[in-house]
């Protein structure tokens, strides 16, 4: 039976004894004859309306209060009740009600606007962010994870860990530091796993942090440092050299014999060749300081390499044309860092009487520029981008760290390795690309 039925029954119930008890003084009482009939028709249809009009009453408020619960169950916040105030029971509970409906709306606009910004936070975040459910499969990733991994979010939401390369990642403990390869490059990272639930399903959020740039960045930091120290001793050092420089010239000047004139003579040539050596030296050394940041603008990459090529003068520089790339580069930056691979790569491949070759392919979301000669390789790999270090007559060892310098500045990585199929040497600059769909 129905809450309603029962209220009905009850409330027929209750006016059944009045009823009864009316009907037997109508009808035993003498002298109202002609009107019984229509006594007991008013009696008894007002007894019947209102039981019938009582469950209308007390299901209404009911209804009511159902009506609005249900919208706040679909999160619809914009309906209230009326008639709510505090002078009644049931007036309380609709105001009540509504109160509710008021903190409901206020407590999930606030969880929207932190979702909202959580969500901005982590898309914005320079560190890699995954969540995995309990089966492994990727749920949600950050932008700084596509571009770890060279994919957009929708190519690989829904497939495991153990496919995109992060299984180590969702094992051992935490915090840890790890060698991993992503896209072709071995870098160090830091992994950083914790657990929690989501709709009651065991969920894991993995965080990964590149250290590997930002040691970098540290070194390149920590040399620059020493190269302003160096540049004020050398200059403390090149000042007296060109005052004795003056001074032995100006005894020149004043008559002196044959042989301490030719001894003069040859210190003023070892002074000024000192000098200009300390000034070629100090001027190399300074670009690595003065590398401003790069000013962005289109550069098709096919027509910087063909110009690129066009400059190497001592060799051919064969191409390897890819497709029609545009980047976003610095044109000035990016073609001296080019340059500096190709001349590398003729230096190389002059001793052996090889080749050179540059070509580019596109790759998991990046292009991959390549320089290959058929020189003797690399004999020292480990020194490759520290400053100073060099092994040609005559080098100013910056060569390389500034080229790598000017890659990471583009978001970009460099690597060089030795051939494995033959010797020879190969320079790869990766750049990005941006994603489909990104501004």
């Amino acid at each position: 039976m129905t809450h309603e039925r029962r209220i009905l029954l009850r409330a027929l119930l209750a006016g059944l004894p009045a009823v009864v008890l009316a009907m037997v003084l109508l009808w035993t009482r003498e002298g109202w004859a002609d009107i019984r009939w229509t006594l007991t028709i008013l009696v008894v249809g007002w007894w019947l309306v209102t039981a019938l009009l009582i469950p209308e009453h007390v299901a209404r408020p009911l209804q009511t209060i159902a009506n609005l619960v249900a919208a706040l169950r679909e999160g619809d916040f914009s309906s209230r009740a009326r008639g709510g105030r505090t002078a009644d029971a049931l007036g309380l509970a609709l105001w009540e009600v509504n109160e509710l409906v008021d903190l409901l709306q206020h407590q999930r606009l606030g969880a929207l606007e932190a979702t909202a910004l959580l969500r901005s936070v982590i898309a914005e975040v320079d560190v890699a962010i995954f969540t995995f459910d309990d089966e492994q499969r990727l749920r949600l990733v950050n932008r700084a994870g596509e571009r770890v991994l060279g994919q957009p979010a929708a190519r690989m939401l829904g497939r495991t860990a153990q496919e995109l390369g992060l299984g180590q990642g969702l094992v051992g403990e935490t915090p840890r530091t790890a060698d991993i390869a992503f896209g072709g490059r071995l870098g160090r990272w830091e992994i950083r796993r914790t657990a929690f639930r989501e709709e009651g399903r065991p969920h894991q959020l993995v965080v990964l942090t590149d250290l590997s740039r930002a040691l970098r960045e540290e070194e390149r930091l920590a040399w620059q440092r020493i190269i302003r120290v160096l540049g004020h001793e050398i200059n403390n050092s090149l000042a007296p050299i060109q005052s004795i420089a003056r001074s032995l010239d100006e005894a020149l000047g004043r008559g002196v014999d044959a042989s301490t004139d030719e001894d003069f003579k040859r210190g003023l040539t070892v002074i000024a060749s000192r000098s200009e050596a300390l000034s070629r030296f100090m001027s190399a050394y300074a670009r690595l300081a003065r590398l401003p940041r790069p000013q962005l603008a289109a550069v098709n990459l096919g027509e910087l390499a063909r110009r690129v090529a066009r400059l190497e003068t001592r060799l051919d520089v064969g191409l390897r044309p890819g497709p029609d790339v545009t980047v976003q580069a610095d044109p000035d930056q990016l073609e001296q860092l080019l340059i500096n691979l190709v001349n590398n790569g003729a230096d190389a491949a002059l001793e052996t009487g090889g080749g050179v070759r540059l070509g580019w392919v596109l790759a998991n979301g990046a292009v991959e520029v390549a320089v290959e000669d058929d020189g003797p390789g690399l004999s020292e790999t480990a020194n490759l981008f520290t400053p100073f270090f060099t092994t040609k007559p005559g080098g100013s060892g910056i060569g390389l760290v500034l080229s790598r310098q000017i890659a990471e500045a583009h978001g970009g990585t460099l690597a060089l390795s030795n051939r494995n199929d033959t010797p020879g040497c190969v320079a790869r600059l990766t750049l990005p690309i941006a994603l489909p769909g990104a501004d």
